[in-house]
């Protein structure tokens, strides 16, 4: 039984099928035109911080071929592939912008909030918004735990997620600036002491 039938009859004629094909062909050839990323580029994983493009290009993974991403961590020694067209999905973003870096030291610099619930869920919450990649949130992070940071108040894990997040903001801003990750964390604790 053929699979492509008569117009007539209501089923998928010639035309259809190769403007499907085309249609597809159009889609993966455009996939990396109109990917905002290039080799060599800054970005962030949600996941995993700031890495950078190491290549950008079409692998055969068990017979599929397939538009891949090199992303390096150097921080972690790790190195991620990705789909390119689960890039964006999988939480990969650009650095952020000064204005975003300007929005979020308002965050940190605002008085915290401090909720009564249980540590183990808050602890979770504020492990999701470190992982998010979003930089507004990793600034809530920082301005709610930083007044236990560096007292004895604070519990061991409470001074890990406050590291986490530290390092995370730390790095992205220090990539923007072009500045040393020390500097940044100088001009952080400072913002964050005055605070």
């Amino acid at each position: 039984m053929s699979v492509l039938k008569n117009s007539s009859k209501g089923g998928v004629t010639d035309e259809m099928a190769q403007a499907a094909v085309a249609e597809t062909a159009a889609q993966q050839s455009n996939s990396k035109t109109s990917f905002p990323f290039q080799e060599g580029d800054a970005i962030v994983y949600a996941a995993h911080g700031v890495g950078r493009i190491d290549r950008i290009g079409v692998e055969e993974i068990a017979g599929t071929k397939l538009e891949m991403i090199q992303i390096s961590f150097p921080d972690n020694q790790m190195t991620l592939r990705i789909p390119l067209d689960k890039a964006k999905k999988a939480g990969l973003r650009k650095i952020a912008s000064r204005e975003i870096v300007g929005k979020a030291m308002s965050i940190i610099k605002s008085k915290p909030q401090i909720s009564k619930g249980m540590w183990a869920r808050r602890a979770l919450v504020y492990q999701e918004k470190i992982n998010s990649g979003d930089l507004m949130q990793i600034a809530e992070v920082l301005r709610d735990l930083r007044r236990n940071a560096d007292s004895l108040d604070g519990s061991f894990s409470e001074r890990k997620l406050f590291e986490a997040a530290q390092d995370r903001f730390v790095t992205e801003v220090a990539v923007l600036e072009s500045k040393k990750p020390e500097d940044v964390l100088n001009e952080l604790t400072n913002v964050m002491k005055t605070a």
